[in-house]
């Protein structure tokens, strides 16, 4: 405990802002040279987009205030932001959504008071430049460009700078190397969809690269984020895609490389899908009505898995408070899942979870050319606003991403 107040001391006095920077080398606890980033100019605020209460778009403010991040541990690290993806969850986030359960994972005592979070920071992924390290981190150097997916808990990356903790960069995911082969605007689209559809179809659907090759997997609601992503990384490991989608999204999906295209526009989408095979896994992005047809399309009594990303745990929890709304969310995904295993089939819940070791895999991936970035519009600094109107107005293209350092300012 006395360590990390000293290490936190340490950083909050030598937080910078690096305009004009070099970097210094360091002694670290092992007697090795450690490059630490230093500059003449210090600064304690930052240029962001903040929240200070929950709403519609117009609790969007922009500051050049807000406080600047500090490595408060030595397995910390500070990212300089170049570009940050939005999702959906930044609208629902912004709404509050999840407020009562994310408040519990901020503050586990319940120490600090009721809003703590505000101002708070909005924004999923980020892909930028390491600007400083803690002290035990080894992974990481100043200067390496990296992407990664910030946990909805964390304050995010529509700012100048972000702090990620490095113990949850091997193993639950914040930042990994970005690829080589992807400029910053492109990487930015790619780290929480590549989390949530990985934590989907790998941890719970059971799908890896050495068992997905002739797989029938159904992609319901194929054309967001996680759609587009999903479909490269299966189609990559050999399955077989099918994907519902509006019509004018099919070229789209076709070209990522979607085998079967159902359009849900024209007539009920179940009549069309119950006419094909039967599929190993269904990915549901849709949720809703979905659950009542989807499981019937499902192989019986071969493993076959249902798993949807849309739940209501949150919802529950905020509700029904914390310990009441985590016991409804028990009993309901027990419910549905003992009544369909009778029928041969799993149902599943699915979720973002952190991984290190996958976005390094996706990494390789997207190196190799199987995966790209699907980047429907791309928005300034000044234009954060616009670009959360366009995530909420739906039928997404792929992702929406905001520039917030350009190469030029760096």
């Amino acid at each position: 405990m006395f360590r990390k107040v000293v290490c936190a001391r340490w950083f909050s006095l030598h937080k910078l802002s690096w305009a004009g920077g070099s970097l210094k080398p360091a002694l670290v606890k092992d007697g090795s040279l450690r490059t630490l980033s230093t500059s003449a100019r210090r600064s304690t605020v930052m240029q962001a987009w903040v929240i200070d209460k929950y709403g519609n778009n117009s609790v969007l403010r922009y500051t050049k205030n807000a406080s600047f991040p500090i490595i408060h541990y030595p397995n910390e690290v500070i990212v300089k932001v170049n570009a940050a993806g939005l999702n959906p969850l930044d609208i629902n986030m912004r709404g509050g959504y999840g407020a009562a359960t994310l408040a519990m994972k901020r503050d586990p005592l319940s120490i600090n008071k009721a809003g703590s979070e505000f101002p708070l920071i909005l924004g999923r992924d980020v892909s930028g430049v390491i600007m400083e390290c803690g002290l035990d981190v080894s992974y990481f150097k100043p200067g390496d460009e990296v992407w990664a997916a910030i946990p909805p808990w964390k304050q995010g990356s529509l700012a100048e700078f972000v702090v990620l903790s490095a113990n949850e960069l091997r193993q639950n995911l914040q930042v990994s190397h970005k690829p080589k082969s992807l400029s910053h605007v492109d990487a930015a689209s790619l780290p929480y969809v590549a989390a949530t559809a990985w934590s989907a179809l790998v941890n719970t659907g059971g799908l890896n690269k050495d068992n997905s090759a002739k797989k029938r997997v159904l992609i319901l609601g194929g054309s967001g984020g996680v759609g587009t992503f999903a479909i490269q990384m299966l189609k990559s490991w050999g399955a077989h895609v099918t994907v519902t989608c509006s019509q004018n999204a099919e070229h789209l999906v076709r070209g990522l490389g979607a085998d079967d295209v159902v359009d849900y526009t024209a007539g009920p989408v179940e009549r069309k899908l119950h006419t094909l095979e039967k599929f190993d896994v269904i990915l549901d992005n849709i949720g809703g009505e979905t659950e009542h047809w989807a499981l019937s399309l499902l192989k019986p009594w071969c493993g076959a898995k249902y798993v949807t990303l849309v739940t209501p745990f949150l919802r529950n929890t905020d509700q029904l408070g914390l310990a009441d709304g985590m016991m409804q969310t028990a009993v309901t995904v027990a419910t549905k899942a003992l009544k369909h295993i009778t029928k041969g089939v799993h149902y599943r819940w699915g979720f973002f979870a952190p991984s290190g070791p996958a976005l390094d895999d996706v990494s390789e991936m997207v190196d190799a050319g199987k995966i790209r970035a699907v980047v429907e519009e791309q928005f300034s600094f000044a234009q954060v606003p616009k670009a959360f109107e366009k995530v909420e107005k739906g039928h997404a293209r792929g992702k929406i991403v905001v520039t917030v350092t350009t190469e030029q300012e760096e």
